[in-house]
């Protein structure tokens, strides 16, 4: 059996009127970044993204954005990025951006990069809050993408592949 190599993009989507990220789904962010790709490298970006692009975790919350890649075809995907202006969801046209905060070989390493990033923006935002309930609240938003959650998924998606395999 051969082992595909990935990368994992770690992404934040940044919309000019925040409350309209709860209207953010993967399959609208898989279409903008699958056609972002394919407007960028043409043919060739459409059969990349083909082969193993997914979005594996997004946070409508946070705006916060895990997609896996090939290992060698990653650089196309992140060179797409800034050519998604807009998302389309639940039949409206959301104008957005797409960063990289991060690139790395594992969801765990990214993981571990989101939390320290998370707790930089932590600090960055506490002083502008007005009352101690916008404090808990950005708390909560913030810190909501845990390594407990998705060691958790982990572990089904492992428990998964063992059932799998076991049964063939």
């Amino acid at each position: 059996m051969v082992r595909f190599k990935s990368r994992y993009l770690l992404c934040e989507v940044r919309m000019s009127d925040p409350p309209s990220l709860q209207l953010l789904d993967d399959r609208s962010v898989f279409t903008a970044l699958r056609n972002a790709v394919s407007r960028a490298h043409g043919d060739y970006g459409a059969g990349v993204c083909g082969l193993s692009f997914a979005v594996k975790y997004l946070n409508a919350r946070t705006g916060v954005l895990f997609l896996r890649c090939r290992k060698s075809h990653y650089r196309l995907i992140w060179s797409a990025l800034p050519f998604v202006s807009s998302l389309e969801s639940r039949g409206q046209r959301l104008p957005c951006a797409v960063d990289c905060l991060h690139v790395g070989g594992t969801i765990r390493t990214c993981q571990k990069f989101l939390i320290r990033y998370n707790a930089r923006q932590i600090q960055r935002l506490l002083p502008q809050c007005r009352s101690e309930e916008e404090c808990v609240e950005v708390r909560r938003a913030v810190m909501s993408c845990s390594l407990k959650e998705l060691e958790e998924e982990e572990e089904e998606e492992d428990e998964e592949r063992g059932e799998v395999s076991a049964g063939q």
